[in-house]
């Protein structure tokens, strides 16, 4: 005859330990493993935005992120930003510089792409169309969200990369050439990948797509 042996209250508290550990474990696993869990997403099509051809909807590996153009402030330099966009030249284009907590950048379209990223040179190609002139001589507050083309050292060197910035920096104001303001969608940016011993990132996060809105 087999006897059954009840648990007693200290082996009851251990197996509850052990599972509650277990999923504790499990779920903390898929947290870290999904960046973006807690990013919220933004439909352009759910939001309203007034003049849509100077808006610029940037997908990222986190969600959307909505861009206000001014064409106004900086007219030659927007003409070239939405004509890359349009003709999908930064689809799939690295994230190859991001400063945390401080600025994102991409746009190096001769070797920043995913099936064709050179890690030796990224971050010093830019276009096919040539380099443009400095737009700075009307104010404007590179605040949190500002959106501008990167350059060289010397002025009047802008081509196809650009900076998106996570957080205020008055010294850049006089220094780049302002394109835009993020509306939506700056935390999606804040979880780019980033690389805590360089402002240079090995194996970065990409570009899904560019497009504007009202196309």
């Amino acid at each position: 005859m087999i006897t059954k042996i009840k648990q007693t209250k200290l082996e009851k508290y251990l197996i509850f330990f052990i599972v509650f550990l277990a999923i504790f474990s499990f779920g903390s696993l898929f947290i870290l493993k999904n960046k973006c869990l807690f990013i919220k997403t933004y439909d352009p099509n759910n939001l309203v935005l007034s003049n849509k051809e100077n808006i610029a909807v940037l997908n990222v590996p986190c969600g959307n992120v909505i861009i206000e153009l001014y064409p106004k402030l900086s007219p030659n330099s927007v003409k070239r930003f939405k004509m890359l966009i349009r003709s999908k030249e930064y689809n799939n284009v690295a994230f190859h510089r991001v400063v945390k907590d401080f600025l994102v950048q991409a746009g190096d379209l001769k070797f920043g792409k995913k099936n064709n990223i050179n890690y030796t040179y990224l971050g010093t190609g830019g276009s096919k169309y040539g380099q443009i002139n400095s737009e700075i001589n009307k104010p404007f507050k590179f605040e949190k969200g500002s959106v501008a083309l990167v350059r060289k050292t010397e002025m009047n060197t802008e081509d196809s990369q650009f900076f998106i910035l996570l957080n205020d920096a008055p010294l850049f104001e006089g220094e780049y050439t302002p394109v835009g303001k993020v509306l939506y969608g700056l935390d999606a940016l804040k979880k780019i990948k980033h690389n805590n011993k360089s402002e240079y990132v090995l194996r970065p996060d990409f570009i899904n797509n560019f497009y504007i809105l009202g196309n």
